[in-house]
């Protein structure tokens, strides 16, 4: 399929199952792959022609520190800043990242966390990151060849493999049913 064409179809789909702005929270440590995470989340709602806004605060990152990335789509998002307790979806990458996170997430939000994921799963723990958004991808308007397409995008064809496989990991479990835990507050 020509990309035009694919770019259509995956806004049609997407435009048809959300109405209103999407928030995704993404968490983690300096180094686990938050914005990179981000990125694809973001480019795969781009290729759905859809409005997106994104926004990051590194911290201390480069000492491992937290990070966090919001990220918006819609029909017409006005600001990248996903609004405090309004988060749709929060996926941290890292377990001690829950719990000072978790006010983002709006009340029945979802929380994807890396429990969802069974140790020894992934080739490389550096995957998890890919992982989570398989777990996240389930849930959002878009077609699997979207997601397959933005990671091809946003990492180097060396990492194309692990990533992939990664994404289908995420997928896998999200569908079994591990990972996704409704927020109470």
């Amino acid at each position: 399929m020509n990309a035009p064409r694919r770019a259509r179809e995956y806004r049609r789909t997407a435009l048809s199952n959300t109405t209103k702005v999407t928030n995704i929270v993404i968490a983690g440590l300096g180094g686990q792959g938050v914005l990179k995470a981000s990125d694809i989340v973001a480019d795969v709602a781009f290729r759905a022609g859809l409005d997106v806004k994104k926004s990051e605060i590194h911290g201390m990152s480069q000492r491992g520190g937290s990070v966090t990335s919001d990220v918006r789509f819609g029909e017409r998002v006005y600001s990248p800043m996903v609004p405090a307790g309004e988060a749709d979806y929060l996926v941290v990458l890292s377990p001690d990242q829950v719990e000072p996170n978790r006010w983002q997430l709006r009340e029945g939000g979802t929380l994807i966390t890396p429990a969802a994921i069974a140790q020894g799963a992934l080739r490389d723990k550096r995957s998890l990151n890919v992982a989570l958004l398989g777990c996240l991808s389930v849930s959002l308007p878009f077609p699997e060849s979207a997601w397959l397409d933005a990671i091809r995008q946003n990492l180097a064809p060396k990492l194309h493999a692990l990533n992939l496989q990664a994404l289908a990991i995420g997928r896998a479990a999200a569908q079994g049913g591990a990972g996704e835990a409704k927020a109470s507050k």
